[in-house]
């Protein structure tokens, strides 16, 4: 990260095709998402048979480490006590030190600018312009899962993996 903080990614299974999931990339604005990466690897680690044998699980419960922190002032796994209510350091922690948008900092239809809550963000200087953005990316390029879904909390939606607008029929 900015800081230097671990982005860690967790394996489970011995298969050859991979599965990627991504919680926490607003960091602090959506802990829970982290806190569910955590709960899932918990599931995993307890019961590791539920994965198929062709298939082994990546998870990264936080893409966001430096905002999760400023939320929590914990490096690494935390619980939910340790979560400042605050909505000025929840709304903090959704960027990173750099105050780029993360969600927005990947290749597909890059702009430098982008909108949240009516407001102009920073998509960053180029796409892949920040360290946590570009631990995703490499770590996919060497691993070359046959899927990665990123866990968000708010939208109340499931959006298609592609680079695309719209949101997946329920």
């Amino acid at each position: 990260s900015v800081e230097g903080r671990n982005i860690e990614a967790y394996t489970y299974g011995k298969g050859e095709k991979e599965l990627l999931f991504v919680g926490g990339i607003h960091g602090g604005y959506e802990w829970n998402s982290a806190l569910l990466a955590y709960k899932f690897m918990d599931y995993l680690e307890a019961n590791p048979d539920v994965i198929p044998k062709n298939l082994k699980v990546t998870v990264i419960p936080s893409a966001n480490p430096d905002g999760i922190y400023r939320v929590t002032g914990k490096d690494g796994r935390f619980a939910m006590s340790n979560v400042s209510t605050s909505q000025l350091v929840l709304e903090s922690g959704r960027f990173n030190i750099n105050k780029v948008d993360l969600n927005r900092n990947f290749a597909c239809k890059w702009q430098p600018k982008s909108t949240w809550r009516s407001e102009v963000v920073s998509a960053g200087t180029k796409a892949f312009s920040e360290p946590e953005a570009t631990a995703i990316r490499d770590l996919v390029l060497k691993q070359k899962p046959i899927g990665a879904i990123f866990w968000h909390s708010q939208a109340n939606a499931v959006y298609a993996s592609e680079c695309e607008a719209g949101i997946l029929p329920v």
